[in-house]
């Protein structure tokens, strides 16, 4: 049998003969029709290896290396495996796999030119399982241009078999070391290098929400990114509009990527070296929205493929490279993502800190989990020795050579890396929090020190002081009763709503998109009307933000758009109803200029807010922005889901108002389904409910106001804040009236304050008046179904 197999000749099916790595790549071949693009190349097979190992008599050699090891010595496991590597190395200078690779070479640089170079990569027999990854375990070598280079290059790969860390993983993950095999695929160098690379998934690592695809990439060759030591750009695309026809990207996240890997030649020879970015080029992204899309819709097809073939979704990790010298893109490597795959889908898992600490450090979250143990700062290898099981790993950034330490963590942080980075990819494995990419990890904590690692809050993860407590709670899907009552959440966060869209609710009651404008943190004035900003360090503060924009507006509308259409994604296709923005007019004038926009009142919490603003001089063009920002979440990003809430609206004649400058603006109700909704939080919401129900779509009852309003308590002053309660007859009996008059009227009433959540008997109150909906924060929403299912059952007489 030949040593040699062309990409095209290769299927999945062929993962004995070349590995999962190289398989993947001819079946890949499969879509070039629909777009999808791979380099040219060949594979030395697992036969040629287990040949050479026979012929040269060294497989007794290697049991007598391995069959008596103690992985918990490792001195004595890195003497063997260097052994090891030597012996693999000596038998791989078979003359026949010489000869076989020399002709595959030269066949190649015939087809391909003579300028050709490639990569050399291994691809083992047990490796891009859909339970085990083995990633960055063998050794790859990278623009490889002579026929002694390229079987030196072979050699080497072979020999990788022996990694020290690719044994420990083997042994953890029950492989055995001598039923493994390794083949090597020489592809055609995608020259990366003058261009950009990354990785992309066909899910959201962190949450496992399985309808968008993530990418990272950066400039020059990918290795930084897996090694955690470059800060890569983020791309969200949701993969239902797509499908749809809609070309937009539905978030993105800027990296620093402060260096990149260059190829340098000498000769015919070339050698790698990390080079330092421009400043230009950290401020753009490395790939443009269309370039995102098209490799957006190649992992789509790819997951879809795998999937047919399996039987059952597959979601996938994708390796992707621009060629700088033809511009396209290519996928190197398609392999099933392993750590979402091992979450059990029919249970949701909350983690939630019980209790409060010094923040110390913060980056990017990895997984959802929390960690409490002592620091290890690890400086260097020699520096593992020292770690203890149980201890949270601190590091600049983390090696595959670690991992045998990193098994024993409870938790990872470091200073450099991405989502995609090799501590996130192990970190999930293990299931482990880590926190990646805090710019100060290992500056700012020491060893010793207690902390708690919290990658409970979305994207954002955090380092506390002292061992923190905090609460895990399981529940199983099907345990939940199905109630009448909808169940939907309060949301303020972007970043957390891939992790809440897993429980089980009828959508999303409240997103609040002022706190969405706050995370931009500048006045919507100020940038409609820059020139009206006084501070000439604020206008420069804008146009910096603004660079590469139109104008500052068009910055806004990205901004916000991306942060509401992130939580519409994230339920889609259930409801997601926001609220244009109601801060108060202190709160806006924090923002960024917004002292010259807003006027300076006595008592803000009942004046130029809400509805008042959206048609006054003083803020229309702002509210025009806002409403750019949610044309866009709906036609360019196709998230029909989307409906909108008028908050604080005092007469039915501002309401009409509101709905005119809504349409005015683009957002026309009915318009291909739009709903308008608008807050009841104000007494005469109630007393008109007949009115108000004729102009929206459906009421939502605001607690926290209509409680204060009717009482005729400051609920931000302190000195009568006892006498604000929600249980106070006079307020039950304005929250009956208005489920009662929104029924009347056919309208959808649900209620969106935290009262419910607070009181189960106001809870109760409301779900026997029958409403809707109850809106609760992420914390409550399960047992709140639970309580609206045992108030359902006794008020049809069934046992509770």
């Amino acid at each position: 049998m030949p040593y040699i197999r062309e990409f095209s000749s290769l299927r999945l099916t062929d993962t004995p003969l070349v590995g999962g790595k190289t398989a993947a790549i001819g079946e890949l071949g499969l879509l070039a029709a629909d777009g999808v693009e791979t380099p040219a190349g060949f594979a030395v097979t697992a036969e040629a290896y287990r040949d050479c190992l026979e012929r040269a008599g060294a497989l007794p050699k290697l049991h007598a290396l391995f069959d008596d090891l103690d992985l918990r010595d490792l001195a004595e496991l890195g003497r063997r495996a260097e052994r090891a590597r030597a012996i693999v190395y000596e038998a791989a200078a078979d003359e026949r796999l010489c000869a076989e690779i020399r002709d595959a070479w030269r066949g190649m640089k015939t087809r391909c030119g003579p300028g050709l170079a490639v990569a050399v990569r291994s691809s083992a027999t047990a490796e891009d399982l859909p339970t085990a990854s083995f990633a960055g375990q063998h050794d790859s070598f990278l623009h490889i241009t002579g026929e002694a280079a390229l079987i030196e290059a072979c050699r080497r790969c072979f020999a990788s078999i022996f990694n020290d860390r690719a044994i420990v993983y083997r042994a953890d993950n029950g492989f055995d070391h001598f039923k493994v095999a390794l083949s090597v695929a020489v592809m055609k160098m995608v020259r990366a290098d003058l261009a950009s690379s990354g990785v992309a998934f066909t899910l959201d690592t962190e949450s496992g929400f399985p309808d968008v695809v993530f990418l990272t990439g950066a400039y020059g060759l990918g290795e930084p990114i897996v090694q955690g030591r470059v800060d890569p750009d983020e791309f969200h695309v949701h993969k239902p509009t797509l499908r749809q026809g809609y070309r937009a990207v539905l978030r993105r996240k800027l990296g620093e990527k402060a260096i990149k890997l260059a190829l340098v030649r000498r000769g015919l020879n070339a050698r790698t070296i990390e080079r330092s970015v421009s400043p230009r080029d950290r401020r753009r992204f490395c790939l443009a929205d269309e370039e995102v899309l098209r490799l957006a819709q190649m992992a789509m097809r790819i997951e879809d493929h795998f999937s047919r073939l399996a039987g059952e979704p597959r979601a996938m990790d994708i390796e992707w490279a621009k060629d700088g010298l033809d511009g396209r893109l290519y996928i190197l490597q398609a392999r099933p993502e392993t750590a979402a795959a091992r979450r059990p889908a029919d249970e949701i898992q909350t983690w939630r800190l019980t209790g409060r600490g010094e923040p110390l450090v913060q980056g990017r979250a990895v997984g959802a989990a929390i960690a409490a143990g002592r620091v290890r700062v690890v400086g260097s290898a020699k520096d593992l020795a020292d770690f203890q099981k149980g201890e949270v790993l601190v590091a600049t950034t983390t090696s595959p050579d670690w991992e045998a330490v990193m098994k024993q963590a409870a938790a990872i942080v470091t200073d450099r890396g991405g989502r995609t980075c090799h501590a996130a990819i192990l970190a999930r494995e293990l299931g482990i929090p880590a926190v990646v990419g805090t710019g100060e990890a290992t500056a700012r904590l020491s060893s010793g020190q207690a902390v708690t690692v919290s990658c409970a809050d979305g994207e954002s993860g955090r380092v506390y002081a002292g061992e923190l407590p905090f609460v895990v709670e399981k529940t199983k899907v099907a345990t939940l009763e199905p109630t009448r009552t909808q169940v939907m959440l309060n949301l303020a966060h972007p970043d957390q709503a891939f992790q809440h869209s897993r429980l089980p609710v009828a959508g999303v009651g409240l997103a609040r998109m002022e706190f969405i404008i706050g995370s931009a943190g500048i006045h919507p004035m100020a940038l409609a009307h820059p020139e009206h900003v006084g501070s000439a360090a604020a206008r420069r503060k804008i146009a910096q933000l603004a660079a590469g924009f139109a104008s500052p507006g068009d910055y806004f509308v990205e901004r916000v758009s991306e942060g509401v259409g992130t939580i519409a994604a994230a339920f889609y296709p259930r409801p997601v109803i926001v609220r244009l923005s109601d801060f108060k007019t202190n709160e806006y004038a924090a923002l960024l200029g917004g002292r010259d926009f807003e006027p300076a009142e006595a008592n803000p919490m009942l004046g130029f807010r809400g509805a008042a603003r959206y048609a006054h001089p003083a803020y229309a063009d702002g509210f025009g922005l806002e409403c750019r920002a949610l044309l866009r979440v709906r036609e360019v990003m196709g998230l029909k889901n989307l409906a909108i809430m008028v908050p604080f609206c005092r007469t039915v004649k501002e309401a009409e108002k509101v709905l005119q400058s809504l349409a005015a603006n683009g957002l026309v109700q009915g318009h291909d389904g739009l709903e308008i909704y608008v807050m009841c939080e104000i007494p005469n919401n109630v007393i008109q409910i007949d009115a108000f129900a004729a102009l929206f779509d459906g009421i939502s009852i605001g607690s926290n106001d209509l409680t204060q309003l009717v009482l005729g308590v400051d609920r931000d002053s302190e000195t009568v804040a006892f006498e604000f309660d929600e249980r106070d007859p006079g307020v039950l009996e304005f929250l009956r009236q208005a489920v009662v008059g929104a029924r009347c009227n056919h309208r959808h009433v649900g209620i969106c304050g935290e009262a419910p959540a607070n009181d189960p008997e106001i809870a109760r109150f409301l779900i026997e008046q029958g409403v809707t909906s109850i809106s609760v924060n992420p914390a409550s929403a399960l047992s709140m179904m639970r309580l609206a299912a045992s108030v359902e059952r006794e008020a049809v007489g069934a046992p509770t």
